[in-house]
């Protein structure tokens, strides 16, 4: 390897293929490379996301750590007083990276990896080499300022794990035959985004399927009998269903990980954490609930909560303010009820896709 240990760093507000291009570059050039992410608190995305979603990208890159750090400092590259601040939160980064590795002493940084003007001088003052990659974006034409503008067109520069995390996620849920998966699919359709179906009902029916295999075609829905492992089971791969199609930049759910503790309540008689536990910390943009009232109870064999859908209405509504998510409650009939949710859509995506300007 040319070097023993690079510098890659930058704000990655957002992360995309020019900087994973940068990264690599370092990468095949150094027996170790760590990526500094040093955002300011007046941006829109975490520096955690950051962190996680470039080294989601990484992770089979040999040597590569990505740590993230806090750096409020301003931006000012004539001024000896600001270039020691920062110098100062990268050698902090560097060291952090010395005690992961279990090297408290830290080999210094021999090389520093940019596609910036200003590399040269930081390099200098880390006594390393300056490695200028791609600094009129040949290779990829793409600045985190062009994909702050429009998220949407610069899609196809971004990696998996941040489009996932961009991703604008729309949920519907309902009481049982209040149209979520009709008003799911046609918000899908309305936006061309991915669709994922209603796991509880895939679930419903293997877990019958396998009663009847178990004990014959006497078994029925009703002599199902309904345990907490069900319900894990459903938001777990709720969850799973809904990252895999995270790959446009907007995603429409009918049910998502979160809505198996209300399921989970309504067939268990009661609250159970392990659910919750199972959906972490996922929060979707928007939840669109369908309101039971005036849409007829349409019984397709699968359902049997019809005198339930009341209790299932308010109990979404008191769990999503519960929650402090955003969400609306969808009325009306179809028309009116799809035009309510586009109009809500189009907000949130509108929110979610304005960026705070960086320092």
């Amino acid at each position: 390897m040319t070097y023993r240990h690079a510098l890659v760093l930058g704000k990655f507000y957002p992360p995309h293929a020019g900087h994973h291009h940068l990264i690599r570059s370092a990468a095949r050039a150094a027996e170790r490379t760590t990526v500094a992410v040093l955002g300011s608190s007046v941006e829109s995305l975490s520096i955690a996301d950051r962190v996680r979603w470039i080294a989601a990208e990484h992770a089979g890159d040999r040597g590569v750590a990505v740590l993230g750090d806090l750096d409020d400092h301003p931006v000012d590259f004539h001024d000896d007083a600001v270039w020691d601040l920062h110098v100062g939160v990268i050698r902090s980064v560097l060291a952090r990276r010395a005690i992961a590795d279990g090297d408290p002493s830290g080999a210094p940084v021999d090389a520093v990896f940019t596609s910036e003007d200003y590399g040269a001088e930081l390099a200098a003052r880390l006594d390393a080499k300056h490695v200028l990659v791609d600094l009129d974006r040949v290779r990829f034409p793409v600045s985190g300022t062009a994909v702050r503008a429009d998220p949407v067109g610069q899609w196809r520069f971004l990696a998996p794990a941040t489009r996932a995390g961009l991703a604008v996620r729309i949920v519907v849920v309902g009481a049982e035959s209040t149209g979520t998966t009709t008003l799911s699919k046609a918000l899908a359709e309305h936006y061309g985004a991915p669709w994922v179906p209603e796991h509880g009902r895939l679930h419903t029916e293997e877990k019958l399927a396998a009663a009847i295999a178990l004990t014959g075609p006497d078994a029925t829905l009703e002599s199902l009998v309904w345990t907490l492992g069900d319900f894990i089971d459903v938001a777990r791969r709720q969850a799973v269903a809904e990252d895999a199609a995270a790959t446009g930049p907007v995603l429409v759910c009918d049910n998502d990980p979160w809505a198996a503790t209300v399921w989970g309540e309504r067939y268990l008689g009661g609250e159970h954490p392990e659910i919750m536990a199972a959906v972490g910390d996922r929060r979707p943009a928007l939840y669109l609930l369908t309101d039971h009232v005036g849409v007829p109870f349409e019984q397709d064999g699968w359902r049997d909560g019809e005198h339930l859908r009341e209790w299932m209405t308010a109990r979404f509504v008191r769990a999503l303010r519960a929650r402090g998510v955003p969400w609306v409650l969808l009325t009306g009939d179809h028309e009116h009820r799809l035009s309510q949710a586009i109009t809500a859509c189009d907000a949130e995506i509108e929110r979610r896709y304005t960026f705070a300007d960086p320092l």
